[in-house]
């Protein structure tokens, strides 16, 4: 079975985020799909198959399914557009339907996806505290312009926004507690937010329910935050960009369009190298 792989939300040539991409006629099992997942060793790797006009698709990581993967998705659009041509493809997940589009620009291609509805509300305070404590942060660390809060834009993160870009920086944490807060919780993922401008943000992603310590680049959880900036009437004058995986060493940027309608799709866009051609 071919597995491509494809960093999205690469930064030109560089950066991005890997991810494995198997397209076949019918789905493997679930079984099958999780073992695969865990050989290749990104932090997903989506699988997809026809489906009448559509694509049934399934994302795992290398220890769990979740049930969007905005950087795999991507990738999953640039898979397409190198087998099919440019175009929009409509997705079928396991919770949404959402589309990819896609077209060659040069060595890469540039993909956006429509993400699932979003939706947020503030974090409890006890849920705060725990994460707080699990990075070493305390609340004077951060930023009260944007407050914590359960943000889901296809699948469910807690965001936690900082003050500065040196405690970004030092974001550390033990796996398996993490693991263990996030399954309990149900989160993918916790996501970390410094603004540098109302339309410029840094951000980090631990993964630990999936196995991951940080994710370069996350578009589920960009989709979700740009959502919640629409719910708190941030000030992001319809778009948003992200920079992440700076402190990886692997600088990969995502930009998210933002609708004026409440819970609605976010448009989360980048370009993709495909690996097996570098």
């Amino acid at each position: 079975m071919d597995v491509l792989k494809i960093a999205a939300f690469s930064d030109g040539d560089t950066g991005g985020n890997p991810a494995g991409v198997v397209i076949g006629d019918t789905l493997p099992d679930t079984a099958e799909m999780q073992s695969i997942a865990g050989k290749v060793g990104f932090s997903e790797t989506a699988f997809a198959a026809p489906d009448a006009n559509s694509w049934r698709v399934r994302y795992f990581s290398p220890e769990s399914e979740v049930p969007f993967c905005g950087h795999a998705t991507i990738a999953l659009g640039a898979a397409l557009v190198r087998q099919l041509g440019d175009g929009v493809f409509a997705l079928i997940l396991n919770q949404a339907r959402i589309t990819v589009e896609g077209f060659r620009d040069g060595t890469n291609i540039a993909a956006a996806l429509q993400s699932p509805p979003t939706r947020s509300k503030l974090a409890a305070s006890e849920l705060v505290a725990e994460a707080l404590a699990l990075f070493g942060y305390s609340y004077d660390d951060l930023d009260p312009a944007i407050p914590p809060a359960l943000i889901h834009g296809g699948a469910d993160h807690l965001l936690l926004a900082l003050k500065s870009r040196k405690a970004l920086a030092a974001m550390a944490y033990e796996l398996k507690a993490g693991q263990t807060l996030m399954r309990r919780e149900g989160l993918v993922t916790i996501l970390l937010v410094w603004a540098e401008t109302p339309r410029l943000f840094h951000t980090r992603n631990p993964f630990a329910s999936g196995g991951v310590y940080e994710d370069p680049a996350t578009g589920a959880s960009t989709a979700a935050f740009a959502g919640y900036l629409r719910d708190i009437a941030w000030p992001h004058g319809g778009a948003i960009d992200i920079v992440q995986g700076e402190d990886m060493g692997i600088r990969s940027r995502l930009h998210a369009d933002i609708s004026p309608v409440p819970g609605s799709s976010i448009r989360v866009s980048g370009t993709a190298r495909m690996m097996d051609e570098a």
